[in-house]
């Protein structure tokens, strides 16, 4: 929270309403474009500016008099910058915006946290301020039961974070849009092992915009050049070089050149050498592996799409329509041109219960091109035991939160690796119990017998 001080003039009081006004409905209009946001997050977010508005609709000319110093004192600051961390490109997984995260077991009220999401692949909880350096104490005041200070704070955070399960973060990443004193910044340093991570967040000269007749007219320009932020492991990764083996060492890739667009997937992805893993990981579950080979992926939609009617139901069912949509999304847009921007120099994992029933269904459904794709495809991939992470058991097993589907996300999760999928029905289930989760959306496909 911040104050906007003022000369001892009515007018530059109803100026700065005006242009706090402003700010409030730019931060509105950005909300809706941030794609990374749930419905639920959105709604927060809304509500938060909504009550800013709502304040600054409720000040009058008549609350002070000419020889008083006018002043505003408004949240739109603090919401800017959580906004501005939002539209960061490594930001994804948003499952919480300005909540309280409460400690097991106790009676505590908990901590304010203004962001829980996927930070460059890792669970990660953020804390933002929008106030002046001057006012920011690391001691706090110790007269004051309010003012604890930030160590206290980040102490608490850590509390809270070891004793969380579902919620644990990686690390806590403390945002202060107006930088910090050099001595509080040492502080973090020396008594957290704080690391900065300021040059990781792009855009710090950053506007937010309003569309007014069909264009976008920029509303107070916001510069964050003098942002400090610094980052407090929680937890360490897993060492995936040294601790994951291939379970599937034998399996080489063939000597056969593949072609299409399915050979050039193939060729982007990376084995590991010697048996052991390290670098870019990415985990598939199975209806990643089912795009890949289906037969609407692999050139075959004009001769599905010409099938007569009465052929497709009988072959396809109550999905045939479906599976059609499916056949003109990929006219549309190839679905292999978006995983191969994914995946491309990465090494590509499945877990045990992924291959299991990828093999399963591929020799139930799939036609001869799709067996032939299937197995080239697993020579390309590394087969893990099934070891979903601690958090994601933690998760109680419902209709929405499947044990089979806690396995295989649980698994990418406990090696910090995204799962692509088009099961976004799991991923947003996820979402709602307040844990974040690393995906890639996929469309789907089906096999069609190819």
């Amino acid at each position: 929270m911040y104050v906007d001080q003022g000369c001892d003039s009515l007018i530059t009081l109803g100026t700065m309403i005006k242009e706090t006004r402003k700010r409030c409905e730019g931060v509105l209009d950005t909300i809706e474009t941030l794609a990374c946001l749930s419905l639920s997050c959105k709604h927060t977010l809304n509500r938060l500016v909504q009550s800013e508005l709502a304040f600054l609709s409720r000040l009058s000319s008549t609350d002070f008099t000419t020889d008083s110093e006018p002043s505003i004192c408004v949240n739109i600051g603090h919401l800017e910058a959580v906004v501005h961390i939002l539209q960061q490109p490594n930001i994804s997984g948003v499952s919480r915006v300005c909540k309280t995260i409460g400690l097991d077991n106790t009676t505590s009220k908990g901590v304010h946290v203004d962001i829980v999401c996927t930070f460059e692949g890792n669970p990660v909880w953020f804390i933002v301020s929008d106030r002046n350096p001057k006012y920011i104490s690391w001691y706090g005041q110790q007269e004051s039961s309010r003012d604890k200070g930030l160590r206290a704070r980040a102490q608490l955070l850590l509390e809270v974070a070891h004793q969380s399960v579902a919620l644990k973060p990686f690390s806590i990443v403390f945002f202060f849009s107006n930088g910090l004193d050099r001595f509080t910044i040492e502080k973090f340093h020396t008594e957290f092992g704080a690391i900065d991570l300021t040059s990781k967040f792009c855009n710090f000269d950053f506007n937010f915009s309003k569309e007014l007749g069909g264009e976008w007219i920029d509303i107070l320009p916001r510069s964050y050049q003098h942002a400090s932020v610094l980052e407090i492991k929680v937890t360490c990764p897993q060492d995936v070089s040294k601790n994951l083996t291939m379970a599937n060492p034998s399996i080489k890739p063939s000597n056969t050149r593949l072609s299409g667009s399915f050979g050039d997937l193939i060729s982007q992805m990376v084995l590991p050498d010697n048996g052991k893993l390290g670098g870019d990981i990415i985990n598939f579950d199975t209806t990643a592996l089912i795009a890949i080979v289906s037969g609407i992926s692999n050139g075959n939609t004009q001769k599905l799409l010409a099938t007569p009617d009465s052929e497709l139901k009988a072959r396809f069912k109550g999905n045939t329509e479906f599976v059609i949509g499916q056949a003109m999304s990929e006219i549309e847009s190839p679905i292999h041109m978006d995983i191969n921007k994914v995946i491309c120099g990465k090494i590509c994992i499945i877990c045990e219960s992924v291959c299991s029933e990828f093999k399963e269904l591929v020799l139930m459904c799939g036609g001869v091109n799709e067996k032939l794709r299937a197995e080239q495809l697993l020579k390309a991939l590394v087969v893990t035991p099934d070891c979903p992470s601690v958090r994601m058991l933690s998760l109680p097993t419902t209709r929405k939160l499947g044990l089979k589907n806690k396995i295989v996300f649980g698994t990418g999760d406990h090696w910090h690796a995204p799962t692509l999928t088009a099961n976004m029905g799991f991923v947003r289930a996820v979402l709602q119990t307040g844990m974040s989760l690393f995906t890639f959306e996929h469309r789907p496909r089906a096999l069609i017998g190819d």
